[in-house]
């Protein structure tokens, strides 16, 4: 079970977030807008990430991944996290951003 545990935090992460799309916030209904938020983070860390496994500064713990890589040695759960984590964030951001009250800019008083 313990392999799964990556696995399972994100998917905890993307299900105590995905109500707050009821809100509202409309951020899976407009999907070229989110991908073209999250894709561009999520090749650079990935890039990153690959880097550092071949060069023998980063590691995953086998005990808490499947074991399954994509090319380059990137842990199927690390390629997920760049993907859902951002979305959370992106959804919780657009959710904050409808529910919260209008304010004026700043230095100018709200006559």
């Amino acid at each position: 079970m313990d392999h799964l545990q990556y696995l399972l935090l994100l998917a905890g992460c993307a299900a105590v977030t995905l109500p707050l799309e009821l809100s509202g916030s409309r951020v899976y209904r407009r999907p070229g807008r989110l991908t073209r938020s999250v894709l561009p983070v999520a090749a650079v860390f990935a890039g990153w990430d690959v880097i550092a496994i071949a060069a023998g500064v980063w590691s995953y713990n086998p005990r808490y991944v499947t074991g399954l890589a994509l090319p380059l040695s990137l842990p199927l759960e690390e390629a997920l996290f760049f993907l859902v984590v951002p979305v959370c964030a992106v959804l919780t951001f657009e959710t904050v951003r409808r529910l919260s009250p209008v304010r004026q800019p700043y230095g100018q008083d709200a006559r």
